[in-house]
């Protein structure tokens, strides 16, 4: 194989927006508050030329994906041993070379790997694994095995990346905002549907409430910036709306777009969000009966989003700027169970594409004989390797000491 951290405290500006303000909810968010940092108009056209840089997107596969049957080792018998009825023949598979070839379903991996931008991760996990959906992407949204951290990777690389806190700088499209989002200054712009990214409030109260009121000086340093909050609010959610208004797209994504032609149409309209998170929702990938046709249509719906989101940034001129990761918070056992699926099992596949990337196979390929305990993946490549290789390679940050809890060598992915 290639080489491949709540004490009692006052409550200040950042705890208010943290911690939410009943007037300030958004429709359809579950009543997440989010409100991105103020900025004058200087600072944000700094953070506009900030966005020409590169960008990240993660997309999470929640559930548990089945590595194994995703990026099949057809090469290896002990696959087929271990798995009599659901292992999948090498006639199915989309054959990558003598030892590897993806899941029928993953024709848009398959382009994106042969054209050398896909680039396929083995063995990733962490000591000590979780079985538990909830913790185990606790740990993966931390970047902290087996320990408790308040809060998210993605966050806290916003606070080092960004120590004066930029409006916008990190956007998660979900219904409510993620953990890995999670910052100690930044404040995540979190929405679902653009066109109702809006306050929540009676029909008849939202032109009033859509209004940027003049009140002149303000001295109370605690009203100055809860007025703050209302007009950087109204000016996200404005700026989110708008720009899926005007994106217009003819790239197919096939039947799950998975968020990111919301992704493409803030680029396009010139964010200034150096992070993107999305993810598959639902635990969907949670495969433990008669797995293999669906686990085949979600890995369909994947590949042909992840796929389309590349041909919709070359549409636009930005598919030099940006880099997509994904993974998921576990894989599956090893052996099938007897409802011809799988169980929560550890070690897994992590994928990262881009033009920019240099495709291929990246850590060592965990054994099928030797097994760890409860029949499951040893894990051979820690997942922070990954975060540190986007971090460091990708987004060329190299102020992240301690951000990751642990000190990890980077991956040379990336031209």
């Amino acid at each position: 194989m290639k080489n491949h951290k709540l004490l009692d405290r006052k409550l200040n500006r950042r705890d208010l927006l943290q911690k939410g303000m009943a007037g300030l909810s958004i429709a359809g968010l579950g009543g997440t508050a989010l409100v991105p940092s103020l900025l004058g108009r200087a600072a944000e056209a700094a953070a506009v030329a900030a966005a020409n840089g590169k960008i990240l997107v993660i997309l999470e596969l929640s559930g548990g994906n089945d590595g194994l049957n995703t990026v099949v080792p057809y090469g290896d018998d002990a696959y087929y041993r271990h798995r009599p009825e659901i292992g999948i023949p090498k006639g199915e598979l989309r054959v990558l070379d003598d030892h590897f070839g993806l899941n029928p379903g993953l024709a848009g991996f398959e382009r994106l790997y042969k054209d050398g931008k896909m680039a396929i991760v083995h063995g990733c996990g962490y000591e000590n694994p979780s079985f538990s959906h909830f913790t185990s992407m606790a740990y993966w949204h931390t970047a902290a095995p087996n320990s408790g951290e308040e809060y998210g990777w993605v966050g806290r690389l916003a606070d080092s990346m960004a120590p004066e806190v930029q409006a916008n700088y990190m956007v998660n499209i979900a219904s409510r905002q993620s953990l890995a989002v999670r910052s100690e200054h930044h404040v995540p712009v979190v929405f679902d549907q653009p066109n109702r990214f809006m306050r929540e409030a009676f029909y008849e109260e939202r032109d009033v409430l859509s209004m940027t009121h003049d009140v002149g000086t303000v001295d109370n340093p605690s009203r100055r910036f809860l007025l703050d909050i209302a007009r950087s609010a109204n000016e996200a959610s404005a700026l989110v709306r708008e720009a899926w208004s005007n994106y217009s797209s003819t790239v197919d994504y096939g039947v799950n777009s998975l968020d990111l032609p919301k992704v493409v149409s803030l680029i396009e309209a010139g964010m200034p969000t150096r992070l993107y998170y999305v993810s598959y929702r639902n635990n969907a990938f949670d495969t433990h009966v008669f797995q293999n046709n669906l686990h085949r249509r979600l890995l369909t719906y994947t590949s042909d989003a992840v796929y389309g989101f590349m041909q919709d940034l070359e549409r636009i001129g930005r598919a030099d700027d940006v880099a997509l990761m994904v993974f998921s918070e576990f894989g599956r056992r090893v052996p099938e169970n007897v409802s011809m699926g799988t169980d929560h099992g550890a070690a897994n596949t992590m994928f990262v594409a881009g033009k920019n990337v240099k495709g291929g196979h990246y850590g060592e390929l965990p054994s099928l004989t030797n097994l760890a305990e409860g029949d499951n993946l040893g894990y051979t490549t820690d997942f922070r390797r990954v975060y540190q290789t986007m971090i460091e390679g990708w987004l060329a940050h190299r102020n992240g000491s301690g951000l990751l809890n642990g000190n990890f060598e980077p991956f040379d992915m990336f031209t």
